[in-house]
């Protein structure tokens, strides 16, 4: 764990450092390990960064796409992380189904989507998967993936992902990566657009005792980039 990188620009100058970055984790990951793990998100994050990743050099037919999290909606709802990224990129990308991992928040069974989404992160990635990248929006209450505020999966410690059915956010019921899962990816990006963040990414980045979501996320990392725009950075 280690001081975040904070930079702040332009959501487009965002952009393109991320896809520099994430260029070079990709050559480093896919040199050392033979594989490269992401884990994606939505929303704003995602229309902003996910078509300049597109176009980043990396070997992304090769490349594993995980989510942080999902809501409970059909894939090609338009609330769907999974159908958002499918609409950006992944539509014309030529991705072989084994290598992108969609969150069947859908399922009847959310615990057991759960579970077998902890275990295709363990087929790919081992028993305590280290994805190479995750990547997170953040939300006005300083929520990250679907981990809220005073919410006990907070404090969830061995599952890697796990179903939520009372979201203050709706809708209710979602699947989510787990705070493990996001300190052990080799690099966290948290991004973070809009003069509504700029609170709660002050919190996070300069009071070491915040129970904030996004504060938790930031401060367990084993290497953290936090990416803000002006109006998040408070200007």
């Amino acid at each position: 764990m280690s001081a975040p990188e904070v930079v702040v620009d332009r959501p487009e100058a965002l952009a393109d450092l991320l896809a520099r970055r994430t260029t070079d984790l990709a050559r480093e990951a896919f040199s050392a390990r033979g594989q490269f793990g992401v884990a994606l998100p939505g929303g704003s994050v995602a229309t902003a960064f996910l078509p300049r990743l597109a176009g980043a050099e990396v070997d992304w037919p090769r490349a594993d796409l995980f989510w942080g999290d999902e809501r409970a909606v059909p894939p090609d709802h338009p609330d769907s992380n999974y159908g958002l990224a499918r609409s950006l990129w992944l539509k014309e990308a030529g991705f072989s189904a084994d290598h992108v991992h969609r969150m069947a928040a859908d399922a009847p069974d959310l615990d057991r989507a759960a579970r077998d989404y902890e275990a295709a992160l363990a087929s790919r990635y081992g028993n305590s998967p280290s994805l190479d990248l995750a990547l997170l929006g953040v939300g006005p209450d300083g929520h990250v993936c679907s981990l809220f505020p005073g919410h006990p999966l907070l404090d969830e410690t061995k599952k890697f992902a796990a179903a939520i059915t009372d979201s203050p956010k709706p809708p209710p019921r979602r699947l989510t990566l787990t705070l493990p899962t996001l300190d052990a990816a080799r690099l966290l990006v948290v991004a973070a657009f809009g003069e509504a963040k700029a609170k709660v990414m002050r919190e996070a980045l300069n009071d070491p005792g915040s129970s904030l979501p996004v504060a938790r996320a930031i401060r367990t990392a084993r290497r953290c980039l936090v990416l803000l725009d002006l109006d998040a950075a408070g200007r």
